[in-house]
């Protein structure tokens, strides 16, 4: 059973830090495409940050704010925020996607999500 948790979320002023972290089990962690997605409040779900296992994309929102990094041995994945702002209030998601490249199937997991609050 494949299962992704999700910790780090919280309160923060405006110019902080934040460091959420998922940590994944049931899954061959070094095959899959790991993400953050957030949801801000009344909005869709929205992509953040992937992380391949050759390639890392950001939006263009979070672009030299925020890293995301993983580790394949211990199958965490983590986002460092920094310099956060209020428009980052959301909840925060954490994804695993692999693409079976022979039926071409893509099997894709979800957290429970964390909230990260950015305000004064």
């Amino acid at each position: 059973q494949v299962q992704l948790v999700e910790s780090g979320g919280g309160l923060v002023q405006p110019g902080g830090s934040l460091r959420l972290s998922c940590a994944a089990s049931g899954v061959t962690f070094s095959g899959y495409d790991m993400s953050w997605y957030r949801q801000p409040p009344g909005k869709e779900r929205e992509l953040v940050a992937t992380r391949t296992t050759g390639t890392t994309n950001y939006a263009d929102s979070v672009k030299g704010r925020f890293t995301i990094s993983r580790d394949n041995g211990q199958k965490t994945v983590s986002l460092q925020m920094n310099s956060l702002k209020p428009e980052d209030t959301a909840v925060y998601f954490c994804n695993a996607r692999w693409r079976n490249p022979w039926t071409a199937r893509t099997y894709a997991y979800w957290g429970q999500g964390t909230e990260v609050t950015v305000s004064s």
